[in-house]
Formats: structure tokens, sequence, C-alpha cells
């Protein structure tokens, strides 16, 4: 029988603990803090399992890879919406939508009438838009949750410290700078809103040279708004150009948004290598799954499937990089 140590209890170490656990291997959760919470990356995130709309300006891989992600979800967790994603633009930004149709694939073209159709109270709002129908979203604390009930039914608890096991998996994020010293991290801002004079029932992406917005429905009126990429590992403070760039986005979407309630303001840093792909390293019997950069909910399935694919049949994942050596 496998027998793995998971370090971490964010997205990325969660989904590898299931992904072991399901395949009737013996796993133990180990993370200081307990579990997710507002001090992991993992909590603040968008939620959008959205690999098409991704491929504007990731690689092909994370697009590949991505499209595992709505199904892994729905048969670990449950709470997957699938009603796809809707990008839109202002009219002086009219050319970044059809820069952003030519860097992306399956998606359908949509005029006024349709775009209301999509999403009504945003009738007469924008004259086209691209709707991406085959993507989907989850609220992430919700999935977290649900993934880790789910864990604690198989007897896989979340404990401040573990006994070691044959296997390692290195889950930390970018608290795993001290072994990865090429990981980076990109900070990014965010907000939770309640607007209940506005209905949207799928994400909507909103380009703009400069920053562009999504807003995420998480239901009853709240939404998540983000997300700024500020090259930093700074994880503490939202800067108030980045809030009132952000709110003004939300507010040229809807003007309602510009009487919603703040709830919450979310600041941390995403773990990134260079080139803003995931890896598997591997040091002896240990493995480090990082590298998430922007793209956690979407891609921490796939790492978890190629991790277990190692551990249960010696399969090489894709991303595995075991030649680097720290100095």
């Amino acid at each position: 029988m496998i027998a793995a140590r998971v370090i971490g209890a964010g997205v990325m170490g969660l989904c590898a603990a299931a992904e072991i656990a399901a395949r009737g291997g013996a796993v133990a959760v180990e993370d200081r803090n307990g579990g997710p919470g507002p001090e992991s990356c993992s909590w603040w995130a968008g939620g959008m399992l959205a690999p098409d709309c991704e491929g504007e300006s990731a690689e092909e891989p994370v697009i590949r890879l991505g499209r595992e992600a709505a199904a892994w979800w729905e048969r670990h967790a449950g709470g997957v919406v699938r009603r796809g994603s809707l990008v839109v633009a202002l009219g002086r930004d009219r050319r970044e939508l059809d820069r952003f149709a030519r860097r992306t694939a399956r998606h359908e073209p949509a005029d006024a009438a349709a775009i209301a159709t999509l999403e009504p109270d945003l009738e007469g709002r924008f004259e086209r838009a691209l709707y991406f129908p085959e993507e989907a979203h989850l609220s992430p604390r919700a999935a977290l949750a649900a993934l880790r009930q789910r864990l604690e039914r198989q007897g896989v608890g979340v404990a401040e410290e573990a006994s070691p096991a044959p296997l390692t998996l290195d889950c930390r994020g970018l608290s795993a700078r001290d072994s990865l010293s090429d990981l980076r991290g990109v900070k990014g801002e965010m907000l939770m809103l309640r607007c209940p004079d506005i209905a949207l029932t799928r994400p909507v992406r909103l380009l703009h040279p400069r920053i562009p917005l999504y807003i995420v429905p998480r239901g009853d009126g709240v939404y998540m708004l983000g997300a700024t990429m500020i090259e930093t590992a700074e994880r503490d403070r939202i800067t108030a150009r980045s809030l009132l760039e952000m709110l003004s986005a939300a507010y040229a979407l809807h003007p309602a948004f510009g009487e919603s309630e703040v709830l919450e303001i979310g600041v941390d840093a995403r773990p990134a290598f260079p080139d803003n792909l995931p890896r598997i390293r591997r040091r002896g019997d240990t493995l480090y799954l990082n590298g998430l950069y922007r793209h956690g909910f979407l891609l921490a399935p796939a790492m978890a499937r190629m991790a277990a694919d190692w551990a249960f049949n010696g399969q090489r994942p894709e991303v595995m990089d075991e030649d680097r050596a720290e100095r």
C-alpha cells in the first residue's frame, strides 16, 4: 500500500490527499494552521474553471490540463456550476475583445441580444461579447470544505504535525521557497462584494488594457471581484490604486456595483516559477507540487492525478523536474 504524508492543506495539498485516498492509499495531511483559511492563498481564489479563457495569456499545458478540473471537482467535492464564461469590453476597448478572441478557442460570438439572454442585467450595456460555453466555476471555500469533509469520512484528518511516511508530497505553496529557490510570489488583490441589485449567473470578465477584471458570482448577491497581478511576495496590504481601479471597473460593468457593500478585502501572493508553469519536482522520497500561479483550482486536480500516477504506477509526470539541484 502507498503511504504518503501531504504537507500543506491548501487546494494543492487537499487535492493530492484526495487523489491518494481515492486510490486506496494511506495518507496524512499536515498543516501548521490546521487547514485552509484566510492565511491561505486558496482562500482568496476566484474559483473559475476556465481553461479556454486562460489561453489568452497561459501556455498550452495550462489549457489542456485545466480541462480536467471541472469533472474532478464534481467527483470529489461537488458544487460545480457549468454556465460558461462571458467576456465583454467597453466600446473604447473593443480591440481588446478582438485580441482575446484571436488568442483563445472554444468561444462563440454574442451580440447585444445574446448578451441580454445570457445575463439579463447586462442588457443594453455591451454591443458584443465572447461566450465560452464549456467553462465552469465553483466557490473555493465551499469546495475546500467539501473536500476536507470527504477526506475526514475516509479517516484522513488535518494535523499540525503528521508522522513521516515513505512518500512526502510538499504542497506548501510560496512557503516552500526555503526549498525551491526559483519560486517567486505574484501578489493578488481581490474583493468580496454584496450587491443584491444585480444578478449575474456566470463569471464575467471585463477586458481593459491596464487592469482586466473578473467578477464571479457566489450566490445571494455576493461576488468575488479580482484580481491584480503584481510581481512581489508581499501578502499584507492592498494599495489604494488597486482598490480604486477594481471598483471603477466593476462600476463600468454595471453601475449597481457602485452601491455594493464591501464584505472582505483579500491579499495574498501566488506561488510561481519563472515561466508561470507548474512543476512536480522530485528530491529523493519527496515530491514538491508547486507553481500553480493563478491557476490553483484549475490545475491542482491534474497535478494531483500526475503525482498519484507516479506514486502508484511509476508513471513520470509530464511536469516533473528532478534534475535541478538547490545550492
